[in-house]
């Protein structure tokens, strides 16, 4: 089987770059595991634990791909500000209005976004889904065989398969690794106050992080930056006795907190993964595939999404004369990406570093910082622009 561009990686960036190029008019295979549903399972009783933060880059894609107004909207949050708090007492406070926008990004169910790109795929033109396990990668990147045999060849093939991408290690290209020695543990409450569309965000030293977002109505999502020996903690406990430990902290913002059902916590683990390129001859890595950063500003996904707009805005755009895949198209794609995602990963990893430091002077250097930051308007507004994606 022949196509233009072959995507290996069947998650939401996976999905969101084979409808992109397949609306530009590309010849798209879209290689998942599983095969895409025909049906989408009700949501109607759960509320998904793992949620994103979906800045304004990330919803302009999925606007333009025809996918955000295929969410059910009822089940998206908005988040009109962000109060962060210090273990020390400082205070940090960002709001949409003065960066004169009606949010600052929105809260989105894992679940509820992926259905709304599997029912998207179903009904686009020029994508063909494939099912089945990568085996083999040819020498020179042109032509892939699948466990069952099937062989696929494309112009130009990009890596969505995530933070252990094997598309990478085909390619053999090297990374900087390091895990965090934490787990996010995720989980869902309903509050006695209304959270008024606020992020709320507790830096508490040796405990990790713990971020309480806005769901709809009276209802928040947990995810808390827990080092392992807590996160197994956590997660040995019930859910109640987990509400009445952030109760230290969100009593006085959120009032009493009630799990949701399912009624149960889960985790996963937080590392950082840098890549040494992020692209290859005929490869081009995307999401997760491309770069791992830890979950305090909510930004991973927004990445990945930025790494389709940057690539699909490089390849639709290149001289006629040249492929898709070539090298100096590739290299522009690195190229565009580079500032973002560095700064990204110095910020998410500094900050990480900064506020798990237990070090006297550098404690004071933190709180001073946040105090100097929440009192200079044009220093806050540089903030809140990177959140947006703007």
């Amino acid at each position: 089987m022949r196509c233009q561009i072959g995507v290996i990686g069947n998650g939401a960036v996976g999905k969101a770059t084979a409808l992109g190029f397949a609306q530009a008019g590309y010849q798209v295979v879209l290689l998942a595991p599983n095969q895409v549903s025909a049906q989408t399972r009700s949501m109607a009783n759960d509320w998904d634990a793992r949620v994103f933060a979906l800045n304004h880059t990330a919803k302009n894609l999925l606007t333009k791909l025809k996918v955000w107004d295929a969410m059910d909207l009822q089940r998206i949050a908005p988040i009109e500000a962000m109060h962060v708090f210090d273990a020390d007492g400082a205070a940090l406070s960002m709001d949409a209005y003065s960066a004169h926008q009606n949010e600052l990004a929105w809260i989105v169910e894992d679940q509820n976004l992926n259905q709304a790109l599997d029912a998207a795929l179903r009904f686009a033109q020029n994508i063909e889904v494939v099912v089945g396990k990568a085996e083999k990668m040819s020498a020179v990147f042109d032509e892939l065989t699948l466990d069952n045999g099937t062989t696929l060849q494309a112009e130009l093939w990009v890596g969505a398969d995530g933070a252990q991408s094997w598309v990478r290690s085909q390619a053999q290209i090297g990374l900087d690794y390091r895990s965090y020695g934490q787990r996010g543990v995720v989980a869902n409450f309903s509050c006695a106050k209304p959270h008024h569309g606020i992020a709320h965000q507790w830096f508490v030293g040796e405990d990790g992080i713990i971020a309480l977002l806005p769901l709809p109505d009276q209802q928040v999502s947990l995810v808390w930056s827990a080092p392992n020996a807590l996160a197994d903690t956590l997660l040995s406990e019930s859910v109640d006795q987990l509400a009445q430990r952030l109760a230290h902290y969100s009593d006085a913002v959120l009032g009493q907190l009630t799990p949701l059902s399912p009624f149960r916590a889960q985790a996963f683990p937080l590392n950082f993964i840098a890549p040494h390129a992020i692209v290859g001859p005929r490869l081009a890595l995307v999401g997760d595939a491309a770069h791992v950063v830890h979950p305090l500003a909510g930004h991973g996904m927004n990445l990945g999404f930025g790494d389709v707009v940057a690539l699909l805005k490089i390849v639709t755009e290149r001289e006629q004369w040249r492929s898709c895949a070539d090298a100096r198209v590739l290299a522009r794609y690195a190229r565009e990406r580079k500032e973002d995602v560095l700064m990204m990963q110095l910020a998410t990893d500094g900050l990480a570093r900064l506020f798990a430091s237990s070090f006297t002077p550098v404690q004071m250097a933190r709180k001073l910082g946040m105090s100097l930051v929440d009192k200079l308007p044009f220093l806050k507004k540089q903030f809140m622009q990177q959140a947006m994606g703007k």
